[in-house]
């Protein structure tokens, strides 16, 4: 907490400029002394790059996270301004929220998905709901309610039961509110499916993928590519337009969705490979998944549950 506090008041009573110049110390700390991260960066740059990468390779893939987690500051306070932020594919996305329908949109662990405030400079009345384990970091909680009151009350809490989760996903759904989260890791009490990824297959959760074919909602993917300096480019593409999908074919249709998604993240992937901020090894991640399963239930079958609910009330 101390050293998120600290980060936060050089950021704000510093600057920018004041703050980046501390980046190199931290980037060397974590160079020298984090063994496991320098090593998970070096084999993924190694198969990114197509060529052993090197020392100074890992310590540019560093400081590229740590610079936008300093960025996350200015970003979570509306401080947009201070960057050059190109995007591509809005005007897609925008038809559907000024029809007022409901989208999830889907990233990832590949660059900064805080870029995702931008669209408060084209849409103010837009609300963006993120969902977010609350409890997995209670410092970082803390540090979102003091930067951004408004956007800690945005997140939906992925610590509770699924059904929770699913019906307040539903109601900001059908309120023309975007839902975003995380696809790129396979969680605790998810069965991971793989799919190919830089040559390997990699595992990549499932409930996202079941939970957009019960909703049926569209789905777009975005991706917040940092590009160096003050430039940020933030890229969204529709995905589908609404999955509908027999419930008795949906694990071969949810391979088949993951795969298609896994090459439109090694598409982006390839293109800016400093903005990966996955530092473990990401392609056997789900022997830890295996082992280390929870009791919350999978999304997807909380979706049928909660849907069942909400149609049960309707009757009533």
């Amino acid at each position: 907490m101390f050293a998120l506090w600290l980060i936060r008041s050089i950021a704000r009573y510093g600057g920018r400029g004041v703050a980046r110049a501390c980046l190199y110390p931290i980037t060397l700390y974590f160079l020298i002394v984090r063994g496991p991260e320098r090593r998970a960066s070096r084999a993924f740059l190694t198969r990114a790059f197509g060529r052993r990468a090197s020392l100074w390779d890992v310590a540019r893939h560093i400081h590229t996270f740590a610079a936008t987690i300093l960025d996350r500051v200015f970003l979570l306070t509306g401080e947009l301004s201070r960057f050059d932020i190109r995007v591509d594919g809005l005007p897609a996305l925008a038809e559907r929220v000024d029809r007022g329908e409901g989208v999830l949109v889907f990233g990832s662990h590949l660059g900064s998905f805080d870029a995702l405030r931008v669209l408060a400079l084209t849409r103010p009345q837009l609300r963006v709901r993120v969902v977010l384990d609350i409890g997995h970091n209670p410092a970082v909680t803390r540090l979102l309610d003091a930067l951004n009151p408004q956007f800690a009350r945005d997140v939906i809490d992925a610590g509770r039961d699924g059904v929770s989760i699913v019906l307040e996903i539903q109601q900001a759904l059908a309120r023309g509110e975007l839902v975003a989260l995380l696809v790129d890791r396979a969680t605790p009490g998810d069965t991971p499916v793989t799919a190919p990824l830089l040559g390997s297959d990699a595992p990549f959760p499932a409930t996202p993928w079941l939970l957009a074919a019960t909703l049926k909602v569209p789905v777009v993917l975005a991706f917040g590519l940092y590009r160096g300096g003050n430039r940020y480019q933030l890229v969204f593409e529709e995905f589908s337009s609404g999955l509908d999908i027999p419930r008795q074919h949906r694990r071969d249709a949810v391979a088949v969705l993951v795969g298609r998604y896994a090459a439109r993240l090694q598409h982006h992937l390839l293109r800016a490979p400093l903005n990966w901020f996955n530092f473990y090894d990401f392609w056997h991640a789900d022997d830890a998944t295996r082992d280390h399963q929870s009791d919350l239930p999978p999304l997807g079958d909380a979706a049928g549950a909660a849907a069942g609910q909400r149609d049960a009330g309707r009757a009533g």
